[in-house]
């Protein structure tokens, strides 16, 4: 069947459950976990693993908090491999470079993949079709979506956990692996059928958590996590590439014109150079005008951290933290929240925070000339990512905007169509590149608004030509044809198909 993208997808996988659904089943869940019930703690995670009697056919379930110094995953993919066990699923929330679980795949012990993103070796194997089973790609807020409405079903959930007290609550906030909040991780707490914290340090009480003991079957203690200064896996300050900086001063200029930075409104930006620079230019504007937003959102820097304190947003909503920064201050302030991926992002949470954004900044790999953007797979087809919040903030917000050089690599950034449809074009309002603005045309509204702007304003079209003019029209490049995996919308619905790289 065809998407109504014009894409190639298998059969609808819709799983429609609405918020008082959610509510209902999670005060249920709390009512059948007795508060005194005894959490069983262990110092042999060998020893559990065999206890917990993992058979073909189950889906285990990780978080990746501690992104690039996690060293759980490694953990239980090492006993895998010494039990043999075939036939797994897996849905870690994502998958990093240092995931050392190529020989599971390859070898048939792992066969299904649930994540939101993906990158590094894991990525290449998958691409060449290893992966015996099919690759999943959710979004955030579909990942919770999907795992509380019983789409995917957790049978273990191995949870990294830096501090665990004695009641066996647990908490990212402290220990010295802290790596803040442990957003992704609350759905595979409440779901799934067994949880299993894993730790390396216990203490009598915690002041704060965001683990309840009531869904916490076992916590496991082992030497070490793996190494918190991981989570600043990527760049995570604000560019000084003069190009960069000239998108992110129009960026910020638009937002201007367009009545956008005002008392109370609220805004997300990724962690990225150009990103950091778009807010450190509302920043500026924030400073001049007097102007105190209500919430910044997302996965927050140490630069959203410093604007808290400035006083020029209230509250920060986090549902993971991107740097060390960002975890001392959500240990720290109590206007830095923890919230859940489904409170951020879940299409069926009615108060989810993204609906509440009045502006998101994300980025992309490509997009096409119906706004819809890629983030997933490289020109060549490569894996190189994941939709994470960028198809819920999009969706989610008043104005979302798109900012990317015209060219990478002398790549162009905008193609007829993308290789993979990451974020749906309706969902894109506008690109900001360095040589101009393309606004999508279903917002009239905006094009109105800018009738006498002297920022430098085309039709998608007319960028994608400008770019032809200055390094030539690219090849079409073959897309294989064997699909290795889908991209799954955040309401459940398939709109796109991942092809092997080979």
């Amino acid at each position: 069947m065809k998407n109504s993208l014009g894409r190639s997808v298998p059969s609808n996988r819709r799983a429609y459950v609405s918020s008082n659904d959610f509510r209902l089943r999670d005060r249920k869940l709390i009512e059948e976990k007795p508060t005194s019930k005894k959490v069983v703690f262990s110092d042999n995670l060998e020893k559990t693993f065999i206890e917990l009697d993992i058979k073909p056919g189950m889906t285990l379930s990780f978080h990746h908090h501690l992104r690039s110094g996690d060293g759980v995953m490694n953990l239980i993919a090492k006993l895998i491999k010494e039990a043999d066990i075939q036939n797994i699923n897996i849905a870690p929330s994502s998958i990093f470079p240092e995931y050392e679980i190529g020989d599971l795949i390859q070898n048939g012990n792992i066969i299904d993949i649930h994540t939101n993103y993906l990158n590094g070796p894991i990525s290449d194997i998958i691409g060449s079709g290893s992966l015996k089973g099919k690759l999943f790609m959710h979004t955030h807020g579909g990942r919770a979506r999907a795992i509380e409405s019983g789409e995917i079903k957790i049978d273990v959930a191995f949870l990294a956990c830096p501090a665990v007290d004695k009641e066996g609550n647990g908490s990212g906030a402290f220990g010295p692996n802290a790596c803040g909040t442990l957003g992704y991780a609350i759905s595979d707490l409440k779901y799934a059928k067994k949880v299993v914290l894993i730790t390396d340090t216990i203490v009598d009480e915690l002041p704060k958590w965001q683990f309840d003991h009531r869904y916490v079957d076992i916590v496991v203690k082992v030497p070490s996590l793996g190494d918190a200064k991981g989570i600043v896996s990527g760049t995570t300050r604000i560019t000084r590439d003069p190009i960069g900086l000239k998108i992110a001063r129009d960026t910020a200029q638009l937002v201007h014109e367009l009545g956008i930075i005002k008392n109370g409104f609220s805004m997300q930006t990724g962690a990225g150079g150009t990103s950091l620079a778009v807010a450190d230019a509302i920043k500026k504007i924030m400073i001049a005008n007097d102007i105190k937003g209500s919430f910044a959102s997302g996965g927050i820097t140490s630069y959203f951290v410093e604007m808290l304190k400035e006083g020029l947003f209230k509250r920060l909503y986090d549902v993971q933290c991107f740097d060390l920064d960002a975890v001392r201050s959500y240990r720290e302030n109590d206007d830095h929240i923890a919230i859940s991926a489904s409170m951020y992002g879940n299409p069926y949470e009615i108060e989810a925070i993204v609906n509440k954004l009045d502006l998101v900044i994300l980025g992309a790999a490509e997009v096409d000339l119906d706004f819809n953007v890629n983030v997933t797979t490289d020109s060549f087809g490569k894996i190189i990512g994941g939709s994470g919040g960028h198809a819920d903030t999009a969706h989610g917000a008043k104005l979302t905007i798109i900012t990317s050089t015209l060219a990478k690599a002398r790549i162009p950034l905008i193609k007829e169509q993308v290789r993979t449809i990451t974020t749906p074009g309706e969902d894109v309002d506008i690109i900001v590149t360095e040589r101009g603005i393309a606004i999508n045309p279903k917002r009239d509204d905006l094009i109105k608004k800018l009738e006498k702007t002297k920022l430098p304003i085309f039709t998608i079209k007319e960028l994608m030509d400008l770019q032809h003019r200055i390094s030539g029209i690219p090849k079409e490049l073959p897309v294989g044809k064997n699909p290795v995996g889908y991209v799954v919308y955040r309401d459940g619905s398939i709109i796109d198909t991942i092809y092997s790289s080979r």
